[in-house]
């Protein structure tokens, strides 16, 4: 229990909205150096002065009120995390109210033995004390004292504040990031995304569409769904294909639109940013085209082949900077192929299978030495098809996990792993049962952190769902663990994995 501070007030009383900083006792700063179980490092942190109308405010960075309303049909679970759940009255306490809605608390913290395997853990909790009058007007004259404060936790000064930041769950930013100006910029600006990407800290979400427009968020670490805001486009980029592509705290989604000036089709680029939570145009690749193969590590990405805009088949390769939203012109690959599929691996990016431009599938790969700019022809590197199914099937369901190359092979529904070696694929197991796919489309195998995840399921009239799988395969042979389960009747169209 902590003792509270002077000049602070309850989060049942109405909080002015200017009064969002944090305090800290004595007796907290000597919890801070404390040791829990395990000897765990327990930082704690309490808030002070915070009332939900600040944590659901519209700002760019976090969720509008907009937004909240496209998650209405999901009303079982909090639309980007602020961790706020339906509960009853007790003790006589009124819950704290959204516009006038249901009541909603704050989840209880995880165990420390939870805590994240670095030692540390900032645990944000809410203070549950009373306050009188006089005590909630001294809070109001402190109102804004370190609102604006550079040093963010201020007791314990910037560098240690945002050491402890980066190693919050990105999922709990947005309620961070109402705290006081300084907090929300770290965030919006993406300088916090940008410092745990220094310091390796990274968490994997997995992005992915079963509707023409709609994309869903899924946070494998709490299994939640969190619903993108709706894309708005016209009819042709909405019925055309697309590619999709995570990369930075974007979301890159590829297609084809009409050009109402020149009256003819062409390559469009629509970008998601986690900083806005908004749709927006992207930038113009120097050689527009799509059925390329691609992946993504940290802020770049490379995009290899693909067809152009006249339907040829091109051997073109560019980077692209999140960062600054630029594309870069990058030597091209030894052969042209579309439908092919990219990693990057042992610090190298490599394209693998695809169609080249007589029409006959590849079964080599290419390495691109990022160093010496050159690319190298691997045979061989394509996962094995039993079947020539030609264009009919889907680009190579390949994975990278620990710097080791898997594949999904939906023909046996076994997984497969790449003897670097030897140059051959190894069967090490089987894929989920229930991952049903056509020549492999509506089939998602993707790497997530240090696991393989697989996303897809049966698909019957008015009973289908989709079902997210994970293997970790440093613990030994495919074993695959349920994640999240939900109701679709659709196609999954495209997924991706974004890492920030």
């Amino acid at each position: 229990m902590y003792e509270k501070p002077e000049g602070t007030e309850s989060l049942t009383t109405g909080a002015d909205k200017s009064a969002r900083h944090l305090l800290l006792t004595d007796s907290e700063r000597q919890t801070k150096d404390s040791r829990g179980e395990n000897g765990v490092r327990v930082i704690e942190v309490v808030i002070f002065g915070l009332n939900q109308e600040d944590m659901l405010e519209d700002r760019p960075c976090l969720v509008s009120r907009g937004y909240s309303r496209t998650c209405e049909r999901e009303d079982d679970w909090a639309c980007m995390n602020y961790r706020i759940e339906r509960f009853d009255v007790q003790k006589g306490k009124r819950p704290l109210e959204i516009d006038g809605g249901e009541a909603v608390g704050f989840r209880k913290l995880p165990k420390k033995s939870d805590a994240h395997e670095s030692g540390e853990e900032l645990a944000l909790t809410f203070s549950d004390i009373s306050m009188s009058p006089t005590e909630q007007s001294g809070n109001r004259r402190h109102a804004g004292d370190y609102s604006d404060s550079s040093s963010l936790i201020h007791d314990i000064g910037r560098d240690n504040s945002i050491s402890c930041l980066i190693r919050c769950s990105r999922s709990d930013y947005g309620s961070i990031a109402s705290l006081n100006k300084s907090f929300h910029e770290l965030i919006q600006t993406g300088e916090l995304y940008r410092l745990r990407r220094k310091n390796c800290v990274v968490e994997h979400w997995v992005y992915f569409s079963c509707s023409l427009l709609e994309w869903e968020a899924f946070d494998p670490n709490r299994s939640r769904w969190m619903r993108l805001p709706i894309m708005a486009t016209n009819e042709c980029f909405k019925c055309l294909d697309k590619e999709s592509l995570g990369v930075g705290t974007e979301l890159l989604v590829f297609g084809k639109d009409l050009d109402a000036a020149k009256g003819v089709m062409g390559n469009i680029i629509y970008r998601y940013s986690l900083l806005t939570n908004a749709w927006t145009l992207g930038g113009r690749m120097n050689t527009p085209r799509c059925l390329f193969g691609s992946a993504s590590c940290g802020e770049i990405a490379i995009l290899a082949g693909g067809c152009d805009s006249k339907g040829r088949i091109v051997n073109a390769v560019e980077l692209y900077n999140s960062e600054s939203g630029t594309w870069k012109i990058l030597p091209c690959m030894i052969k042209p192929r579309k439908n092919s599929s990219g990693v990057f691996m042992d610090e190298k990016f490599y394209v693998i299978g695809g169609t080249g431009s007589d029409g006959r599938l590849l079964t080599c790969g290419e390495e691109f030495d990022l160093k010496t700019k050159t690319w190298t022809e691997i045979p061989d590197m394509s996962p094995v098809r039993t079947v020539e199914s030609n264009n009919a099937a889907a680009p190579p369901l390949v994975a990278v996990v620990d710097n080791e190359l898997y594949a999904a092979d939906y023909e046996d529904m076994q997984v497969r792993k790449f003897d670097k070696d030897k140059g051959v694929w190894d069967a090490v197991g089987r894929l989920p049962e229930r991952a049903d796919s056509m020549n492999g489309w509506g089939l998602a195998f993707r790497a997530c952190g240090d696991r393989l995840i697989v996303i897809g399921g049966p698909r019957n009239t008015g009973a289908g769902y989709v079902e997210i799988n994970s293997w970790v395969p440093s613990e030994g042979p495919p074993v695959w663990n349920l994640l999240g389960r939900k109701q679709s009747n659709s196609f999954v169209y495209n997924c991706t994995v974004m890492g920030c």
